[in-house]
């Protein structure tokens, strides 16, 4: 099959506005977070390698962006980050201190450093303190709910320290490419693989700044048009290559899950790399969404616009299914053993189709936030409905 010539796609002019194809793909992310959070099935981090993704838009946005100062560059990107966040923090910090937890009290959070620690809520640049277990198994929520509550913040923080970095690491690409681009997974190969063990949560943050690094980074050469340069059967080879290396560390280091890349460091950062170079080596400019995928538009739009919200409060979302359908429970034909084992079987099934109406209502009461911190009119629903031809704003 003939392929179109590498200078061709280079020189190709990109026409201004949002690329639908790249607001697709972080859609789709989105998506594959949600429902990957609902079940746990590993094969998800294989099918469709969601952070990877994530971080490869995000770089992609940065490097255009970056061609302003780089100080407003990254002032706007923290100040269109933080206010979600806080109303987020605010809400998982008053239920923590309703519940009874006192950071100060708290065998592993304790003292002093425990009460600056809490500031990370207010701007991540570390993990928050949080109680692993916090009430009654036999409550509304299981004990273990603070824990998934603020499991998310891990990328927010990942984010946050990527963005700063930035106008480094593109100078770095700049100058040499590809060294700044597999950097990344060598560091991965040194901390990730137990080579190096750094303790703690900083192990952690280094180890999230390795395996992913190198997804940012392409981010980087996409929008400089580094991989268009590539010929395709080059960039997809080689990247076969490297995901098969992956899949080969990760079948001699399964964790507990399997299967499950996100317990296996250098497989994510391999497989990670890998997928989202084929992605973006054919990566078409799409000013619209084509054909049957138009249908879409709308939902599209509206993730992309609400992209920080629905992130930050999916795992919240997905516990609040089980309280409102263990409702069903109590009502009165539910007496009959049959209602009562077909609700048993099909749990799972209500859960999924119930987080779904529950993240709109959530976009419709605290979403607004995302566009006061982009310094614009809030909106309830930003879909695009009724704003044809004038796209959105880039977050």
């Amino acid at each position: 099959m003939p392929t179109e010539a590498p200078a061709a796609r280079a020189a190709a002019p990109k026409k201004p506005g949002r690329d639908r194809y790249l607001d697709l793909l972080r859609s789709l992310a989105l998506v594959r977070v949600v429902v990957y959070h609902l079940f746990g099935w590993a094969w998800l981090t294989i099918v469709f390698p969601s952070m990877g993704v994530m971080f490869a838009l995000a770089g992609s946005l940065m490097a255009r962006s970056l061609k302003r100062p780089a100080w407003g560059v990254i002032r706007g990107r923290i100040r269109r980050l933080l206010p979600p966040l806080w109303v987020f923090s605010a809400a998982v910090l008053l239920l923590l201190f309703a519940g009874g937890w006192s950071v100060g009290d708290d065998p592993d959070h304790g003292g002093t450093w425990g009460l600056v620690s809490l500031l990370t809520y207010v701007f991540p640049v570390g993990a928050p303190p949080f109680p692993w277990h916090l009430g009654d198994k036999a409550g509304l929520l299981e004990d273990t709910w603070p824990a998934q509550a603020a499991g998310p913040l891990w990328y927010i923080r990942a984010y946050l320290w990527f963005v700063i970095a930035s106008p480094l690491l593109l100078r770095a690409f700049r100058r040499f490419p590809w060294a700044t681009l597999l950097a990344p997974l060598a560091l991965t190969a040194v901390v990730g693989t137990g080579l190096v063990t750094i303790p703690g949560e900083t192990g952690n943050a280094v180890s999230d700044f390795a395996v992913y690094g190198s997804c940012w980074v392409l981010g980087f050469a996409h929008q400089d048009g580094l991989l268009a340069r590539v010929p395709r059967y080059l960039a997809v080879s080689v990247s076969a290559l490297i995901m098969a290396f992956g899949l080969w560390w990760a079948s001699g280091h399964l964790g507990p899950d399997g299967w499950d890349l996100n317990d296996i460091p250098l497989a994510q950062a391999t497989w990670s790399l890998g997928f989202v170079v084929i992605l973006l080596t054919y990566a078409p400019s799409w000013q619209e969404l084509p054909g049957k995928l138009a249908r879409w538009d709308k939902l599209v739009t509206l993730s992309n616009n609400r992209a920080v919200t629905i992130y930050l409060w999916h795992n919240v979302l997905i516990m609040a299914t089980v309280p409102v359908i263990d409702m069903a429970y109590d009502l009165p034909f539910m007496g009959d053993e049959r209602w009562s084992s077909a609700l048993d079987t099909t749990y799972m099934l209500w859960m999924t189709l119930l987080v779904w109406p529950l993240t709109g209502l959530m976009v419709v009461a605290v979403g607004w936030v995302e566009d006061l911190a982009a310094k614009r009119g809030p909106r309830l629903w930003p879909n695009g409905a009724g704003q044809a031809g004038k796209g959105f704003r880039a977050r």
